[in-house]
């Protein structure tokens, strides 16, 4: 993805089923949840670099003594600095004699995080500010042990101002308004209910001081707390909850759309937003690793028992493409022959526009994301090169004209050539982010490998997605013209990107997708301008609806023109003008029916669509282009 995109966050969580004891004779140390909290987290660092955050519970802890604690840190290094910090923290009492780790209780009393029951999270920002306090986990805290929670999560729900509203009816003074105060204050809410509930009844049953705090631990239901809690909210969501008794829950909605995985072994469970962290980290098979199903809650109870349980009933599955195309880490086994078959699903289309001359055609990658595609689409191209000379060298063979020299011009001609064309200087980069000129400067962020474009040559670069085209207009399209092709086609392994995200991904301001930059421009080529004042009036229409009763009406823009219509008139408008090329640009678009194919279980494409797999979808679609028309900036949600 040449454009920079804000996008999903990750979740970790470690619940340690022994004690600390246990842990320091098999591991060597009492800190091996703490560690395994890092290195979960480390491992999907892909996944949030505007800050972390981590939490932990202690369970049983002694009246009097504090058992919730958490960290947060903004920036790309938060994670590192939160560690580094905490490691400092626990050496200092070690010398000063204060903890011992060959005594793991000390460990348990002294530090903050030698707790049973830890949660991590890496954030992406998609809205509010960018600061500490923004990060997660969020805290709701009491003197009642099974009042208090830490909430952390990948999520974006549509309909915030409606839970809020909700809340405000129920009593409460709504503060924030963000999506993730509303989470942390309707399971709040729930949960104390609940803690109210169980008592009262045990008071009824005469029982008093501890016991009725353990009896309420034992007996609260987290599974009723959930499905009251999320039983109105619209998006998409993966979240994790600690309670301060030692109670823990992780949440996946009930469309699938964000990801959740969980494994258990003897002595630990563990939950990611990436399955081949828990496989590396946790060390355990791809089958030993279960994903979390659509609409259910893992609970894990602090006396050890642990379930899975239904909280919202299922709905169609829709779980992100984009996981696949290009957010996860590619070397979980699926996703990468799935960025393979996506590379591999794009042949027709590349050979069409190198008209099948290899002789004169160069395939290369831009970004780096975008390398396992290209294996995939280098793969297939050879493949089909064998199969071409295999069928020449028979009919030769038959019609009596095979001879030396047609086997040397079949075997060692017109093979797929590929080069790694442009270079990315990571240092570079992080130098330049802090300038105001910023796109001035980008042109230097990537380096072309010289001589491997001759002049004259087709230059295919495979990207993963193109969002908003601005990179690639202000900077790449420069960077590939250098060597002087004939003709720079960019093959995107994702489908023209049309329609807002508002399930996580930060792209919600119609006007700045390239795909309908190139839908307007051909209305107003076509003198059709009539079309987009006509949605925006229905758009309008609709608005004061219900959610459920909106119509697409943006769709109606699209329809009127073929994908290669679109296609081209964004070529047109990413074409590097100044930087003296003159050779043709073309832009070619992975075909939905191709995505499904190469993505099976990831059937989430509204935003390639407009089919929104909640209603809460639509009305996003629906403010986005109010929004454009208007020349209101800002996300939709």
């Amino acid at each position: 993805m040449s454009d920079s995109l804000r996008h999903e966050c990750g979740i970790a969580l470690v619940r340690l089923t022994k004690d600390l004891k246990w842990y320091q004779e098999k591991y060597g140390t009492p800190l091996h949840g703490f560690n395994q909290l890092f290195l979960l987290m480390e491992k999907q660092h892909n996944r949030g670099q505007d800050g972390a955050g981590i939490g932990c519970v202690k369970i049983g802890a002694e009246n009097g003594e504090a058992f919730l604690f958490r960290d947060r840190e903004i920036g790309a290094q938060g994670l590192t600095q939160i560690f580094t910090r905490q490691i400092k923290i626990y050496s200092d009492k070690m010398r000063e004699g204060v903890i011992v780790p060959e005594f793991p209780e000390t460990v348990k009393r002294h530090f903050d995080f030698g707790g049973e029951l830890l949660l991590g999270h890496l954030r992406y920002g998609t809205s509010g500010n960018f600061d500490s306090v923004s990060c997660h986990p969020y805290a709701r805290k009491s003197i009642w042990p099974t009042r208090n929670l830490l909430v952390a999560g990948n999520f974006n729900l549509t309909n915030t101002n409606e839970l809020n509203a909700s809340l405000s009816e129920r009593g409460a003074h709504v503060i924030y308004s963000t999506d993730t105060q509303s989470i942390l204050e309707e399971i709040g809410f729930w949960l104390d209910e609940e803690h109210d509930r169980l008592f009262k009844a045990f008071k009824d049953q005469g029982l008093e001081g501890a016991a009725v705090q353990s009896e309420i631990s034992k007996h609260m239901d987290i599974g009723n707390v959930l499905r009251k809690a999320t039983k109105n909210w619209d998006g998409g969501y993966a979240i994790a909850g600690l309670i301060g008794n030692g109670d823990s829950f992780v949440i996946r909605d009930p469309n699938g759309i964000r990801p959740c995985w969980y494994a258990r072994t003897e002595d630990l469970i563990a939950v990611a937003s990436e399955r081949v962290a828990l496989m590396t980290i946790v060390g355990v098979n791809q089958e030993d690793v279960h994903e979390l199903p659509p609409g259910s809650a893992l609970v894990m109870k602090a006396d050890g028992r642990h379930s899975v349980e239904s909280f919202h009933a299922p709905g169609e599955p829709r779980s992100c493409s984009f996981e696949r195309i290009y957010f996860s880490r590619g070397n979980d086994p699926e996703i990468y022959a799935e960025r393979k078959a996506l590379g591999a699903a794009l042949a027709d289309d590349v050979l069409a526009q190198i008209r099948d001359d290899h002789d004169n055609a160069v395939f290369s990658y831009i970004p780096n994301t975008a390398e396992i595609a290209w294996y995939g689409l280098m793969e297939e191209l050879r493949k089909r090169r064998r199969s071409q000379v295999r069928q020449k060298l028979i009919d030769a063979q038959r019609a009596g004209t095979l001879d030396e020299d047609l086997i040397d011009k079949l075997v060692l001609g017109g093979w797929p050539r590929g080069e790694k064309v442009a270079h990315k200087d990571v240092k570079l980069r992080t130098f330049i982010s802090q300038e105001k000129n910023r796109m001035q400067m980008a042109s230097h962020v990537y380096d072309i490998s010289y001589g491997t474009v001759r002049d004259g040559d087709t230059l295919v670069c495979v990207d993963d997605s193109i969002v908003r085209g601005t990179t690639l207009r202000q900077s790449i399209l420069r960077i590939l013209a250098r060597p002087n092709p004939k003709r720079i086609v960019i093959a995107s392994t994702a489908p023209q990107i049309r329609y807002p995200d508002c399930y996580g991904i930060d792209m919600s301001e119609m006007g700045k997708f390239l795909a309908f930059q190139a839908a307007v421009a051909l209305c107003k080529d076509r003198g059709m301008t009539d079309l987009l004042r006509e949605v925006y009036e229905d758009c309008v229409a609709q608005s004061k609806k219900p959610t459920k009763e909106m119509q697409n009406h943006v769709k109606r823009i699209y329809d009127a023109f073929s994908e290669i219509e679109i296609a081209a008139k964004a070529a047109e408008l990413v074409y590097p003008a100044k930087s003296g090329w003159k050779g043709e640009l073309v832009l070619v678009f992975q075909k939905i029916e191709s995505l499904h194919k190469a993505c099976p279980k990831s059937q989430g494409d509204w935003y390639f669509t407009g089919d929104y797999p909640t209603p809460g979808g639509l009305g996003v679609l629906n403010q986005a282009y109010i929004n454009y028309w208007e020349k209101r900036d800002g996300r939709s949600y």
